[in-house]
């Protein structure tokens, strides 16, 4: 159970990240250029590989738990 949490803290921070680089994309068309430079799709890069190990750290608790609710 355990890996089955911490898949799922993974896919939903991923998830989130996705929707954070599509949400920009419903601005002006001229804004896109800042918006999605090399720098900032790099760090958004660096941030799919970075932040699943902080949710995971973060709800640690959570996915330790397992299925147990006595906790």
């Amino acid at each position: 159970m355990t890996a089955a949490r911490m898949a799922a803290a993974v896919l939903a921070t991923w998830a989130a990240l996705i929707l954070l680089l599509l949400a920009p994309s419903l601005l002006p068309e001229h804004w896109h250029y800042y918006i999605y430079s090399p720098a900032t799709v790099g760090l958004w890069l660096l941030a799919l590989l970075v932040a699943p190990v902080v949710a995971c750290i973060v709800k640690w608790p959570w996915i330790k738990s397992g299925g147990d609710s006595s906790r």
